[in-house]
């Protein structure tokens, strides 16, 4: 299939507990979604992608937890054409640790709306995590759609119908269960971790796809792995074992695909 400049692209440039940022291109907009990761690091990435982060238009926010918004404000005032958007709390939120940002780049992305962006609608969903507001988003570019969902304690029926049959997913994996009660975290961060406020384990993102995966998903990240109590292996094999006794052709009808904080993926066109 030949590329079209008016198809929707995407990077997952980095997905982990160390740091989040996704890339989502059309022919109208340059879009980062989360900037967890220092300014130098998010620049380096793009190039090693061939864009460039003074073509960036638009920075999504998902919370203000540090690895989803560490150099919002950094990226904010270096690059003053990207344009900057989070839910009213989380704007609160994340005051103190972006510092400041000019009132034409700040804007409010309410939860639960879609947004029009020229060739783009973007939905936002609020999800359940240990933030002010957490919430996520549903990129449509024509007939595709992509969806990035991590941070979330559990997945509710209203989100599975927001987010069904999307044909790209990155997906919540954060630790083994077994890793995680035998890890070095005290107790109550464990608690927090395992909690409906927390993150999805490895089986609990896999049970989630079970429900989302249509005959248009092609291609599932697995995401924001924890570096202490999980692994890439245990991840991808989890996911991939309990998807195909569940009678999902892993491999044949999409790709499951590994993500790193490091290490973007390719620019795969939807």
């Amino acid at each position: 299939m030949i590329d079209s400049k008016d198809d929707m692209k995407i990077s997952v440039l980095s997905s982990g507990s160390g740091g989040n940022v996704s890339y989502i291109e059309t022919a109208k907009h340059k879009i980062l979604l989360d900037a967890g990761l220092s300014g130098v690091k998010i620049k380096k990435l793009l190039s090693s992608i061939n864009r460039n982060i003074e073509d960036v238009d638009t920075l999504l926010v998902t919370h203000e937890h540090n690895d989803h918004c560490k150099s919002v404000g950094v990226l904010a005032r270096r690059y003053p054409q990207i344009s900057v958007y989070a839910n009213e709390k989380t704007w609160i939120a994340m005051d103190s640790k972006v510092g400041k940002i000019s009132s034409f780049q700040k804007n409010i992305f309410p939860p639960n709306v879609v947004l029009s962006f020229d060739d783009l609608d973007i939905e936002s969903f609020t999800v359940s995590h240990d933030a002010a507001q957490a919430q996520f988003y549903n990129f449509h570019h024509h007939n595709k759609s992509f969806v990035v969902l991590t941070d979330i304690g559990y997945i509710s029926e209203r989100i599975v119908k927001t987010i069904q049959n999307a044909n790209a997913y990155v997906f919540e994996c954060n630790h083994d269960v077994e890793m995680l009660r035998n890890g070095p975290y005290a107790w109550s961060l464990k608690q927090r971790i395992l909690g409906d406020s927390g993150h999805l384990s490895n089986e609990d993102g896999a049970d989630a796809l079970i429900e989302c995966i249509g005959n248009n998903t092609k291609n599932i990240f697995v995401g924001h792995r924890s570096h202490h109590n999980n692994t890439k292996f245990l991840a991808h094999s989890t996911v991939a074992e309990i998807l195909k006794r569940h009678d999902f052709a892993v491999g044949n009808d999409f790709n499951l695909l590994d993500t790193d904080v490091n290490c973007p993926s390719k620019l795969i066109t939807l």
